[in-house]
C-alpha cells in the first residue's frame, strides 16, 4: 500500500528533479544518470557476489532505501521520468515562448542539449511539474503492476502530453510520402514553420533523431551487436542495467562532436541505450533467473553464454528497429523530443511482459506479469 505521506514527500523531490534537470538540460541529466547507474551496479555487483550481501541490482522495490541505482540513477535525481521528461517539457515550452533562438538546424523544441540554469524561472517550473507527472505516472504504473518498464512508458505518454499542453500538433505533419519517408532530408528540403513566439523560421522538412543513424539494414546490425554485448554484461555480471549505464554515459562522447548545426557532427557515434537494456532485459527474462538472485553464477547455471548473446543479439535489433519506426512517426516530424529510445524500450519490454504472461518466456524479468 503506498503511503499519501510518502508519494506528497516524493512529489516534493520529483518537482526538484524534474526542475534541476531542466536547468542541467535535458540530455546532460540523462548522461549523468548513466554515470549513477555504473556506479551503483558496480556497487551491487560486489556486494552480491563479493562479500555475499542480499542487495538485488537495481530493483527498485528491492533495493528500499540504500539503492544508488534506484534512487538516484532511476530516482528522483536523475531518473529519465523525471529530470529528462521534465528538461524535455521545459525545452518545448521554451520554445513555444521564443525564448531559445538556437539556430541549431532543427526546431529549438527539440534541442535537449540546451541548459536553462535559472534565469527562466517559468521554463524551470515547467520541467518541475512534468517530473511529478513522470514520478506519479512511474508509481501508478509500478503499483498496478503493468507489464512494461514503467521510467520508458511515463517517458512516452509525458512526450504526448506535453505536445498537448503547449500547442503542438501530436504526431506533427509529414512532408513527403508518409511518416517513414525520409526523403526530404535527404534531400535537404527545407520548410518555413512558426519557429516559436510567433516568429517564423526555416527548418529541414523532416529531421530525423540521429541524422547518420537512420537506415534499416545498419540499424538492425548495429542492434544486433550491442545487444550481443549487453547479453554478455548480463551473463557475466547478473546486472541487467550495466550496460545501459555505460550506453547511456557514452552519449557525452556526443556533446564533444557539436558545434552549430544538430546535422554537422564532428563525431556521429551511435546511440545504442534502448538497444542495451533491451538487450539485457531479454536475456534475464530468457534465463529465467529473478532479479534478485541474478548472480554470474546462477545466470551460468540457467542458460549458456551463446543463448544470452543470440537473445541479447535478438531483442538488441528488435528494440532498434523499434526505435527506428519511432523516430520517423513521433520524432522526424514534429516539434518537440519524443524520445525513441524510450518508445522502443516501452513496446519491447510490454513484449517481454506479454511474452512471459503466456508463458513463451520463463519470466518477465524485472517486468511483472499478468
Amino acid at each position: 500500500m503506498v503511503e499519501v505521506a510518502t508519494v506528497a514527500v516524493m512529489c516534493v523531490a520529483a518537482f526538484a528533479g524534474g526542475a534541476f534537470g531542466a536547468m542541467l538540460g535535458a540530455l546532460h541529466s540523462f548522461i549523468f544518470a548513466g554515470f549513477v547507474i555504473i556506479a551503483g551496479e558496480a556497487v551491487n555487483i560486489a556486494g552480491r557476489t563479493i562479500a555475499g550481501m542480499d542487495a538485488a541490482a537495481g530493483d527498485a522495490a528491492a533495493l528500499g532505501a540504500v539503492g544508488l541505482t534506484s534512487n538516484v540513477g532511476f530516482g528522483a535525481v536523475f531518473g529519465p521520468h523525471i529530470a529528462f521528461a521534465g528538461g524535455v517539457a521545459a525545452t518545448a515550452y521554451a520554445a513555444r515562448k521564443g525564448y531559445m533562438d538556437s539556430d541549431w538546424g532543427y526546431h529549438d523544441g527539440k534541442n535537449i542539449f540546451w541548459c536553462f540554469s535559472c534565469h527562466r524561472l517559468d521554463v524551470v517550473a515547467v520541467g518541475g511539474v512534468f517530473g511529478v507527472a513522470g514520478y506519479l505516472m512511474t508509481l501508478a504504473l509500478a503499483t498496478v503492476g503493468a507489464p512494461i518498464d514503467p521510467i520508458a512508458a511515463s517517458i512516452v505518454v509525458s512526450a504526448a502530453l506535453h505536445r498537448v499542453v503547449l500547442g503542438y500538433n501530436v504526431f506533427g505533419r509529414p512532408h513527403g510520402e508518409g511518416y517513414f519517408d525520409v526523403s526530404p532530408f535527404e534531400r535537404e528540403e527545407i520548410i518555413t514553420t512558426d519557429g516559436g513566439g510567433g516568429e517564423p523560421e526555416q527548418r529541414l522538412a523532416v529531421e530525423p533523431w540521429i541524422p547518420w543513424m537512420y537506415q534499416w539494414d545498419g540499424l538492425t546490425f548495429l542492434g544486433a551487436v550491442v545487444g550481443a554485448l549487453a547479453g554478455f554484461i548480463f551473463f557475466t555480471t547478473g546486472s541487467p542495467f550495466l550496460a545501459f549505464g555505460i550506453s547511456a554515459a557514452s552519449i557525452m562522447i556526443l556533446n564533444d562532436g557539436l558545434h552549430d548545426s544538430y546535422a554537422d557532427f564532428d563525431l556521429t557515434m551511435p546511440l545504442t541505450h534502448h538497444m542495451t537494456l533491451c538487450g539485457s532485459a531479454g536475456v534475464l527474462a530468457f534465463s529465467g533467473v529473478s532479479i534478485a538472485s541474478a548472480t554470474p553464477g546462477n545466470v551460468a547455471a540457467a542458460i549458456p553464454m551463446w543463448q544470452a548473446l543470440v537473445v541479447g543479439a535478438a531483442f538488441g535489433a528488435f528494440a532498434a528497429l523499434v526505435g527506428e519506426a519511432a523516430e520517423r512517426v513521433v520524432y522526424a516530424h514534429g516539434d518537440t523530443h519524443w524520445d525513441p529510445p524510450a518508445t522502443a524500450i516501452a513496446v519491447t519490454t510490454l513484449l517481454i511482459g506479454v511474452l512471459a504472461t503466456v508463458g513463451v518466456l520463463p519470466s518477465g524479468g524485472y517486468i511483472p506479469t499478468l
